[in-house]
């Protein structure tokens, strides 16, 4: 058949295009999946990017069999798609959908190039076209619906609690000092919520500014009697009217930090005497303020602070930063601290000292690198580099015990330097006795930590309903790495069974390894699931196929996959899994909430003599690990468009029962209506799941309240089944926890958000926002 001189020229230019974009994504598709397959990955996209070659070269001799190839190859991509992923949307989308606009164009053009061949013309061209098109719109529609839901197959009992369980103010960082996040405030419901509205909003003045490891809004405010409490990155605290907003006092201790700056929180103490907030500063000093007037309590260390470098050694400029809020247990403050990752083995300690809350005075120290240390050193510094307690800690004045969470004596991803006492205490729970800050138990999460899986989170104290009438007093640990432990917070043993599995070993010259990981089997995992190549996701094929790459050739076996001296993968990476929001307990339903994020590490030992003069790993890159053979490359693990290579969710918001130890409901939280590919805000609310950081906190009235999402919103959800009820548009993200209080004044409910940014957005706010009904 010759070409028919009679196809106008517009009819042969669209052929053309076709057959260009079809020649132009063959050969991506073809070298790109010839590589993939020298990797040991699919042949799928080079079969493909072969047929889409042959189909364009078709398409430019305006030859109809080019439309039939693709049509034929495009039949089979969508029953390789299934038998690969099944029937997921979002992984079904990332295969099919790009390609499928390029099969409604062939389809479009097919009539064209019938004409151009003199066959008889054909309307089913734009028939079959105009059915893609139709298709291509519902499956994007899709995309706004929840996807990778775990429905609440049954609403849970309703169990008594008694009234000390169930306060109206908020008095500590979590509420409680058992890491509650829960008040038993009940005026805003599931039937009243939609009327919320903002009754007042406060403006610090101090805009975070973060360069990935810079200033965060990340804090929690306290509400005393008819005042709210609040500080910022910097460790400004402001006291305001609980029912106006308006500034009572500011103190401000020009706290500086070149890297890290943050408050999560501050703590109260009152007696018949004093009432007094207590903050520990990112420049290392402990401060107590008048509550009432926001100025220095005298009596109070020197002058109002206590300096916490002392006994520390030498602390270079961003090595020691408390950034926790600081635990009030009876009659003392109990703090660790935040201490740098990955620079050196000669770094501050560890360290976790209680002071007396009216004097100051050094009451103890546990020195996790000296069991033998009680209170000061005898040889005037504590341990260097030991393991360190950088997440708020815990108390139980039942049993008149803290609880700490401790983390790797740095570096994290070489271990060979450890001693025997860090092997025993980090990534752990440890158990101390208020009184003399002796060890009680310890319990450890990961042996030989190479993975950055430090505890980030506040313990979770709950007592859990025994079915005979009397409780289990349990202890919920979170980590990066995706486990949850359920402890028995009296013996430090397991309630939830723990499995020890043989894990993958490395072969890091020097280094050792740990034959077995404990393996929470008895509880959920979450987001730590084993990866295949079929996991791998893209916004188009284009990516996808970039992140397939990626993963065939890296090193991957699982959870504790160890680093190497070739790339590694990581999954959960050292963000998490969980991180520093921690859990919030409904105890009349038993339930616990738990917020994840899902993005994997990639990272590799560098030689010494390779790294580069200054490397300071500032969120991603080489950190240098001085004082061990190895620096470490680090890099997230993303697609080339800033998407996380594996499928969505990305993140979620969990609940899980604690009587049955299974997960209730499982959804995911936040869309890409303030992010998406390059960073760029898509403006889009498809649920996509997005990574979050931050927690949450639930009410007696049965709902859940969250904002550490990357999009702009604070969000209410029905706790007994997930779905989301209520939400508002905030000025900018948060990575704040909300909190909840009942005004003494008024009578109102307020729930207060603090909003200085979300992690990956560059725009940035001082808003502390409280809601409440209208009056």
């Amino acid at each position: 058949m010759g070409i028919n001189n009679n196809l106008s020229s517009i009819g042969k230019l669209f052929a053309w295009i076709v057959g260009l974009l079809l020649i132009l994504s063959g050969l991506f598709f073809t070298i790109a999946g010839v590589y993939l397959i020298t990797l040991g990955g699919s042949w799928y996209f080079a079969i493909m990017g072969i047929a889409m070659l042959v189909a364009g070269y078709y398409f430019f001799k305006l030859k109809p069999f080019g439309a039939w190839l693709y049509g034929i190859a495009y039949v089979l991509t969508i029953v390789w798609a299934i038998w690969e992923v099944g029937f997921e949307y979002w992984p079904l989308l990332s295969r099919l959908a790009f390609l499928g606009g390029i099969a409604m164009l062939v389809a479009f053009a097919y009539p064209s190039l019938r004409k151009a061949v003199a066959l008889r013309p054909s309307a089913g061209g734009y028939k079959l076209g105009g059915i893609i098109a139709l298709l291509l719109v519902i499956s994007v529609g899709l995309g706004f619906m929840r996807h990778n839901v775990i429905p609440n197959s049954a609403l849970p009992e309703i169990l008594p609690v008694a009234q000390k369980d169930l306060p109206t103010d908020w008095q500590q960082y979590a509420n409680t000092t058992k890491g509650t996040r829960f008040s038993g405030a009940e005026q805003i419901t599931k039937n009243n919520i939609n009327q919320l509205e903002v009754a007042w909003t406060f403006r610090t003045g101090d805009i975070p500014q973060s360069n990935g490891s810079g200033a965060e809004d990340q804090s929690t405010p306290l509400q005393i009697k008819d005042t709210v409490y609040l500080c910022t990155a910097t460790n400004i605290v402001y006291a305001v009217d609980a029912d106006t907003g308006e500034q009572r006092w500011k103190y401000d201790p020009h706290a500086t930090a070149p890297n890290w700056q943050r408050c999560r929180g501050l703590s109260y103490y009152e007696d018949a005497t004093t009432s007094r907030i207590i903050m520990n500063t990112i420049d290392a000093r402990l401060v107590a303020l008048d509550s009432k007037t926001g100025e220095l309590i005298e009596s109070f260390g020197d002058h109002g602070v206590v300096d916490l470098t002392k006994h520390m050694g030498e602390i270079k400029p961003g090595y020691y930063e408390p950034t926790a809020a600081p635990l009030v247990a009876k009659d003392m403050i109990v703090i660790g601290g935040r201490v740098a990752d990955n620079f050196s083995t000669d770094e501050p300690g560890g360290v976790v000292r209680a002071f007396n809350v009216i004097t100051g005075q050094q009451m103890w120290a546990w020195d996790p690198g000296n069991e033998a240390t009680t209170n000061l050193p005898a040889d005037g510094v504590y341990t260097r580099s030991s393991v360190n307690v950088w997440a708020t800690l815990s108390y139980d004045p039942d049993l008149d015990k803290i609880y700490a969470a401790t983390g790797n004596p740095t570096p994290d991803f070489y271990g060979a330097q450890r001693t025997e006492t860090d092997e025993k205490h980090n990534s752990s729970v440890v158990a101390l006795d208020r009184q003399s800050g002796r060890v009680d138990w310890v319990y450890q999460t990961v042996h030989h930590d190479l993975w950055d899986y430090d505890l980030p989170s506040q313990p979770l104290l709950y007592d859990i309903p025994n079915g005979q009438g009397g409780v289990t007093k349990a202890l919920v640990q979170t980590t990066k790495s995706g486990e949850i432990f359920l402890l028995n917070r009296e013996t430090g043993t397991p309630i939830a069974e723990v499995e020890e599995i043989e894990v993958p070993q490395g072969n890091v010259e020097g280094e050792r390894y740990s034959a077995t990981q404990p393996y929470s089997v008895g509880m959920p995992s979450i987001g730590n699931e084993t990866l295949t190549e079929a996991d791998m996701w893209g916004a188009t094929p284009f990516d996808q196929l970039l992140c397939r790459i990626d993963f065939v050739g890296s090193e991957y076996q699982g959870l504790f996959t160890p680093p190497g001296m070739n790339k590694t993968l990581q999954y959960p990476g050292s963000l998490g899994g969980m991180n520093w929001g921690s859990v919030s307990v409904d105890p009349t339903t038993g339930y616990m909430f738990v917020n994840d994020m899902r993005i994997g590490l990639t990272n590799w030992m560098v030689p010494r003599d390779q790294i580069p003069q200054n490397a300071s790993g500032i969120e991603m890159g080489i950190v240098p690990q001085e004082g061990t053979p190895f620096g470490a490359m680090r890099k997230r693990f993303m697609s080339v468009i800033g998407v996380p290579c594996q499928a969505p969710p990305y993140g979620t918001m969990t609940a899980i029962d604690l009587r049955s130890q299974q997960i209730a409901w499982q959804v995911p939280v936040g869309t890409v209506m303030d992010t998406g590919v390059f960073g760029i805000p898509m403006h889009l609310p498809m649920p996509i799941g997005m990574p979050t950081l931050g927690g949450s906190m639930a009410t007696k009235s049965g709902l859940l309240f969250f904002a550490g999402t990357q999009d702009f919103y604070l969000r209410a959800f029905d706790s007994t089944t997930g779905a989301e009820i209520w939400k508002a548009r905030l000025p900018v993200g948060s990575q704040g926890t909300p909190m909840t209080y009942v005004s003494p004044a008024t009578g109102r409910q307020y729930v207060v958000i603090s909003a200085g940014g979300a992690r990956q957005s560059p725009e940035r706010g001082d808003y502390v926002i409280a809601y409440a009904l209208p009056k």
